[in-house]
């Protein structure tokens, strides 16, 4: 009987062992993974939108350390499927899109991004309501970098719904095709529900209260 009790202990504390690595090593793979952050204007009706351009990366801001024509292949297979998906089509940017899609990157180091790059017809959009989360996300990756995905109404010329994947970029093999799994991943909330507007009304009226504040 003390024998089997023994057994048991043993198995036990082998479970145990084997769950907390199993712990540990979730928890390393994560931390060397992307992170996802989205930002939207809640007060868009995106069923409007039936039509996208993408226009690629922003001249100056793509990250140079790669090579950008791979992550453009890259990122435009990703957004034709991923808004294909949800019933958009690809057009060229010539025939009025309802939307242009482009990405950029903040570097590792912190810069004045509103006087780099050729932004055209499109700033960076950074101020206003899009200043809370843009400062947060890239003042908390200065070690790692950022790379932006925007959806931009040319018709307004406003930034309707933003994607921030924070993440080293220094693997020309792996990374490019990690940060398009982690972008793909964010489209799976595009377009944002009822309760995610709502939510983001509330979140911006208290930025808001918070600016005014200080």
């Amino acid at each position: 009987m003390a024998e089997k009790n023994s057994a048991f202990r043993g198995h036990r504390y082998a479970v145990r062992f084997f769950l907390a690595m199993l712990a540990l090593l979730s928890g390393l793979t994560l931390s060397v993974s992307g992170k996802t952050t989205i930002d939207f204007d809640p007060k868009i009706d995106f069923s409007k939108f039936k039509t996208f351009a993408y226009v690629g990366g922003v001249e100056n801001l793509v990250a140079i350390q790669l090579n950008p024509d791979l992550i453009n292949i890259r990122f435009h297979h990703m957004v034709v499927r991923e808004l294909e998906k949800k019933g958009l089509h690809e057009v060229n940017f010539g025939q009025n899109p309802d939307l242009i899609v482009r990405y950029w990157a903040n570097p590792e180091t912190q810069v004045d991004v509103a006087v780099m790059g050729n932004w055209g017809a499109y700033g960076p959009f950074i101020g206003s309501d899009w200043s809370y989360l843009f400062n947060t996300v890239t003042s908390t990756s200065r070690h790692q970098g950022t790379l932006i995905l925007d959806l931009i109404d040319p018709k307004a010329k406003a930034l309707v719904w933003r994607v921030y994947l924070v993440r080293k970029m220094s693997d020309p093999d792996k990374d490019p095709k990690k940060a398009e799994e982690e972008f793909t991943d964010s489209f799976k909330s595009f377009p944002p529900s009822d309760k995610d507007k709502e939510e983001k009304l509330q979140e911006r009226a208290r930025e808001s209260q918070a600016r005014k504040s200080s």
